[in-house]
């Protein structure tokens, strides 16, 4: 019998319990050191709830957020700035609740400032100790399952050294069987030949085995040896292909009638996608809210400026390849897409985009709406269609897609969004393709809903500092 891997939120529910106590513990230490005996005060009723909803606030981010994704695999400071942000959130989300109660005069503010520090030092340590007794467990424990590696000669200490690295791993490799050489006797990475192909049933039959992980074998020979190995009750492990940094995310899966291993730049949960397509959903209803304040606003001076449509319409390439109308405040004047290729000597940009600095086809008040990027607006109305999504890639036009190379196409990875990676990232001093490719490239390897939250909150700050034309 295999005791299948936790999944989940659960898997790391160990950390779970751990950041709530040391939550805990810091505000209790934080209102100690500012109020002394919190009993003995009038407010004591006020701040043992406001502590409830601390708690409550960090089940909240982990749920959501998967605060936990790889804790085991980081290093000191990868953990160092992973417990910074989580305790930044917790405490802005705090702020954010006390003011938004108004209760402001309630609760002291250097309790909330000293709590943020005590639980960011506590927080670390706690985990960093906790990892290390881990690990420490593992070494100790005696009843780990005893596991034998069966692989070709050529494939044997790639394979071994793998395992040796995974710190966390939940067996021990006891023995290799080396099936094309005759290598009996011999250590490969310091783990012993224990079989041969031909001796390989026997020595199962008389020694300790519990699992077998099969490596590099034909597919005809991997299931024969299989179904004699599941005969003498065995767990046997299959591999189906070696982890590479090119597929961090993978799923073992049926598709129709195979097993398949199913890997991808990014594997999100339906509950992230949900959580995404929600907060698309409702930033585009408030955009739409704020298109229209803006049509009122800007349409009639677009129509004197320049006679022609209050909105431009352009087919954009979304993921995939799929094709979509996007749509914008017309900033340049009728037959702007005409002029573009008297213009290209002049592009600024190093690649398959366009962008010059005065350009002319621009009118008045087309350079306002641009710097702030209000003609950006009527694409919430992409969003709500689901063409788009708040946060993204942007769109390349029809043009460009046909000038793309292989690697290019990664950008179409996922919805084109409103804003993105290179727009908050000094997009204005940005020339070259090739980097804007790699930001994109980032972004959807890396995605996940507190990702999108920033780059959000980065644009704002874009937006309003007029470095948002594009």
């Amino acid at each position: 019998m295999y005791k299948e891997q936790k999944k989940s939120w659960v898997k790391h529910l160990d950390f779970l319990i751990l950041d709530l106590l040391c939550l805990g513990v810091s505000f209790y230490l934080s209102c100690l050191i500012r109020l002394g005996n919190i009993r003995k005060t009038p407010v004591f009723r006020e701040y043992i709830r406001l502590a409830v909803v601390v708690l409550l606030m960090d089940i909240c981010i982990v749920f959501f957020f998967e605060a936990y994704t790889g804790i085991l695999r980081r290093n000191k400071v990868q953990e160092l700035r992973a417990v910074v942000m989580h305790c930044s959130v917790i405490f802005a989300a705090v702020t954010v609740y006390i003011w938004g109660n108004k209760q402001s005069e309630i609760y002291s503010r250097q309790v909330i400032l000293v709590f943020w520090w005590i639980a960011i030092a506590v927080e670390y340590f706690s985990r960093c100790i906790w990892k290390i007794y881990i690990r420490q467990r593992m070494i100790r424990r005696k009843n780990f399952s005893q596991l034998i590696v069966v692989t070709e000669d050529r494939y044997a200490k790639e394979c071994l050294s793998d395992f040796q690295n995974n710190r966390y791993k939940e067996f021990e490799v006891t023995g290799v069987v080396v099936v094309d050489v005759n290598r009996i006797g011999e250590e490969i990475c310091g783990v012993p030949v224990v079989a041969s192909a031909d001796s390989f049933l026997e020595y199962v039959r008389i020694n300790v085995v519990d699992e077998v992980f099969i490596n590099g074998n034909t597919r005809e020979s991997s299931e024969a040896l299989a179904n004699e190995l599941l005969e003498l009750g065995l767990t046997v492990h299959f591999n189906l292909v070696r982890e590479s940094r090119l597929m961090p995310n993978k799923r073992v899966e049926h598709c129709g009638k195979y097993l398949v291993l199913t890997t991808s730049m990014k594997i999100a949960t339906p509950r992230q996608l949900f959580l995404k397509r929600l907060m698309d959903i409702a930033g585009s209803l408030a955009g739409l809210l704020l298109t229209g304040i803006a049509l009122l606003a800007f349409g009639p001076v677009i129509k004197l400026q320049s006679p022609g449509p209050i909105f431009y319409s352009q087919t954009r390439i979304g993921k995939g390849g799929r094709r979509f109308k996007f749509y914008k405040f017309r900033t340049m004047v009728v037959g702007a897409d005409a002029m573009k290729q008297d213009l290209m000597e002049r592009n600024e940009m190093d690649g398959l985009m366009f962008k010059m600095e005065d350009d002319p086809r621009i009118f008045g008040i087309g350079k306002f709406l641009r710097k702030f990027s209000i003609d950006e607006l009527p694409q919430f109305w992409n969003v709500l269609k689901g063409d788009m999504s708040l946060v993204g890639t942007r769109p390349p036009t029809e043009d460009e897609f046909e000038q793309y190379e292989l690697h290019h196409k990664a950008r179409l990875g996922i919805r084109p969004g409103l804003t993105g990676m290179w727009q908050v990232s000094g997009r204005s001093d940005i020339k070259d393709f090739e980097e804007i490719v790699a930001l994109d490239t980032q972004y959807i390897s890396n995605w996940s809903l507190g990702m999108d939250i920033r780059i959000l909150l980065r644009t704002i700050g874009v937006v309003l500092r007029g470095k948002g034309s594009s």
